[in-house]
């Protein structure tokens, strides 16, 4: 076993040995182990390939096949469903049909008549660079360490000192057909290197085996972040020295807390987005350097790294100890620095873009840089804002090593936007599924561990929100929160425990929104308890904690929830979930009931006050909501089925019959009338009840 320093060696003997004579499924295991470790790639980015020899299904003949990661896939999680496999001879007989670098775009169609396995994936640009090499198995990596040799203003010599002349160099050019043809003219030309190294871009490593191939490919990053690390802070301190000191850890997150809604409202400007924090200590580094505002402004210099994080930048030229309680005061501050992006980009556009490009973007930026706070990235969900905070980090690691050993450069800007605005990367864009209706929205639903909230919180979930689960049952929240994991992904949910009468908690919920998505859109105030009791029965403490939960409950959380809503300044949903309680009078109910009553008119309320904001205040109204509710402990079912003369038993079937569909109400059923309220064919209703009771007469509004 071998030993490495920077990056991890992963490889199981045992395990790759159960796979010996299935050259496909070692590429898979191999791919899966380098893409495990960001500093070697990060998500969807590089490529592996393996060449087998296959027998051929229309001639029965031995034909050499190559199985490569697909278009948009990610190495690190690779099935074998997202490789394409394609014949070799084919693929390099395209040659006799290529017209040159101006027509680039068209082999990409070509491709599909190269293909070998009708089941695999679509190839990707990609597919020509391994296509031309010889190699059985070949790895392309976007290793932070030997991209920033290859981002270095003087990165060909340091390649061939560094290696003795074993690793090649190509200059940058965007992927395509012809680099395939220059990589092979490399290997021509330098017969027995173990890889070529892409300027601006990546490594290709190779090997006759998937073992020698992945070895090869650790053998040659380790020996590019050994060189760094030996020159880090040895001409000058790494990035020029701190010019910024951090916050403490407590105080950077409180402050974020605090900016991200503002930030996020400035964001989705065009759309709404999803945002996402970091204050890791390599990006500390970076944003409190002197060498930030040369740096930031060159933007980044591997095609993955910008296509994630935009061009550029924007710097947050405010103290890291700025008064974030005064939203006008903070918004002229910013509003500057947003419009001077914005019209950067434009001109960006403007400048470089081709008759035939496509129209312009977002013009909002996706990286958000606070000196002694950390980074904010947004993006259409959680998944991507993450994914590009992670390659903005790879590459601040790129630029650290490139200033380390000579004089960081990034790709010329016209270069970066034949790469941005690439028509292929435009048609791979339009093939993606339509957004659901709650892309791009946070939900928060009370006591959505069980029960209705639950329901409400999946339903959103299931249409594209991202959910902050939160229970007082610990027990419960944990696995609610290990279910919604399961189902939608680790990017789409956090928990956090929730008392909705204690204020102190309510804050630290907000706070979580904040930090883990950046704001919020939805909130739901589902959380309660009922106690059904004469009004001699009775008590103060009865009477305390219902009005406690479900009115200053309500109210409390409401006033939250208005406060991060009224700072990103692009409306909000505030549903109510009340009962037909809060209309209907009945026996053994006085306290439940009023308090009902209560949380619908302070719904009607605060609608009339926020419209104003365009936060919509709207409430729906369930009844004998049974399955899976707390509400039905501590003597509830047993107080209703007393006050109607039946047992517990025959509660239900009481229920459905005395509604006029004779229906029984399930939380889905009341997780579909909040989604009608927030799914965006309702945007200008305020104000409203929504009663899903099966029918109930007396509860009919008007």
């Amino acid at each position: 076993m071998k030993t490495y320093k920077h990056v991890n060696y992963l490889w199981n003997d045992e395990q790759a040995k159960s796979l010996e004579g299935d050259e496909v499924a070692l590429l898979l295991y191999r791919s899966n182990l380098l893409g495990s470790d960001l500093r070697i790639t990060n998500y969807g980015g590089g490529n592996t390939s393996c060449k087998v020899m296959d027998k051929d299904p229309l001639t029965g003949e031995e034909v050499e096949v190559m199985w490569i990661k697909g278009s948009g896939g990610d190495i690190g999680t690779l099935k074998k469903s997202g490789l394409a496999a394609l014949y070799v001879d084919r693929l390099r007989n395209l040659e006799n049909v290529y017209r040159g670098i101006e027509h680039e775009d068209e082999m990409v169609e070509l491709f599909n008549h190269c293909i070998f396995d009708l089941n695999s994936k679509a190839p990707s640009i990609d597919t020509p660079l391994h296509g031309f090499l010889p190699f059985k198995h070949i790895d392309h990596l976007h290793p932070d360490a030997a991209i920033a040799i290859a981002a270095a203003k003087d990165g060909k010599q340091i390649t061939k000192d560094l290696f003795n002349g074993t690793i090649g160099w190509v200059d940058w050019q965007k992927p395509g057909f012809d680099l395939g043809l220059q990589l092979r003219a490399c290997l021509e030309e330098n017969p027995g290197i173990r890889g070529i190294m892409l300027g601006s871009h990546g490594l290709f490593t190779w090997g006759d085996t998937a073992y020698e191939s992945y070895v090869n490919s650790l053998d040659v990053i380790e020996v590019c972040a050994t060189y760094l690390e030996e020159n880090f802070g040895k001409s000058r301190p790494v990035f020029g020295g701190q010019k910024v000191e951090s916050l403490s850890e407590t105080d950077r997150q409180a402050q974020a807390a605090k900016l991200a809604p503002i930030l996020r409202g400035f964001c989705s400007s065009e759309r709404h987005m999803i945002g996402h924090f970091t204050d890791d200590s390599r990006v500390l580094e970076y944003i409190n350097s002197n060498d930030l505002e040369k740096l930031a402004p060159l933007g980044t210099s591997c095609p993955d790294h910008f296509l994630r994080t935009k061009i550029q930048p924007l710097i947050l030229n405010l103290d890291k100890n700025e008064d974030l309680s005064d939203l006008e005061a903070i918004r002229e501050k910013i509003t500057p620095l947003f419009e001077e992006y914005r019209a950067m980009y434009t001109e960006y556009y403007e400048t470089c873009k081709h008759p035939n490009s496509p129209a312009i973007r977002d013009r909002n930026p996706v990286i958000i840089i606070y000196p002694g706070v950390g980074m904010f990235a947004f993006a259409k969900d959680k998944q991507t804002a993450r994914v590009a905070a992670e390659f903005y980090t790879n590459a601040i690691n790129v630029m650290k090593g490139s200033e380390a050993v000579s004089q960081y450069t990034s790709l010329p800007r016209q270069e970066a936007f034949n790469i941005e605005y690439w028509l292929l990367e435009e048609a791979k864009l339009q093939r993606m599924p339509k957004p659901k209706a709650l892309s791009g929205k946070i939900a928060l639903v009370t006591g959505s561990a069980g029960g209705i909230g639950k329901a409400i919180a999946k339903k959103f979930a299931n249409e594209g929100a991202v959910v902050v689960l939160n229970d007082m049952n610990a027990e419960r929240l944990a696995g609610a929160e290990e279910e919604f994991v399961g189902l939608f992904g680790r990017d789409n949910v956090v928990s956090v425990s929730l008392d909705v009468t204690n204020e102190e908690q309510i804050q630290k919920a907000f706070e979580k929104a904040s930090l883990a998505f950046g704001g919020i859109d939805i909130v739901v105030n589902n959380a309660g308890l009922s106690i059904s009791k004469s009004i001699e029965d009775h008590s103060q403490k009865d009477l305390d904690l219902l009005y406690n939960v479900l009115v200053k409950g309500q109210f409390f959380v409401t006033q939250g929830a208005v406060k991060i809503m009224k700072a990103q300044s692009v409306g909000g949903d505030i549903l109510n979930i009340v009962s037909k309680n809060a209309l209907v009078s009945g026996p053994n109910n006085a306290g439940y009931g009023s308090a009902k009553a209560a949380q619908l008119h302070l719904s009607r309320l605060n609608a009339a006050e926020l419209g104003a904001a365009k936060i919509r205040v709207n409430v729906v109204n369930p009844d004998a909501v049974i399955s899976d509710s707390n509400i039905w402990a501590g003597g509830w079912a047993e107080g209703r089925a007393k006050a109607y003369g039946v047992t517990v038993e025959e509660l239900p079937a009481y229920y459905a019959k005395r509604t006029l569909l004779n229906e029984i109400i399930l939380p889905e059923d009341i997780a579909n009338a909040c989604f009608a309220f927030v799914g965006g064919l309702l945007n200008k209703s305020t104000g409203n009840v929504l009663n899903v009771d099966g029918g109930v007469a007396m509860s009919f509004v008007r």
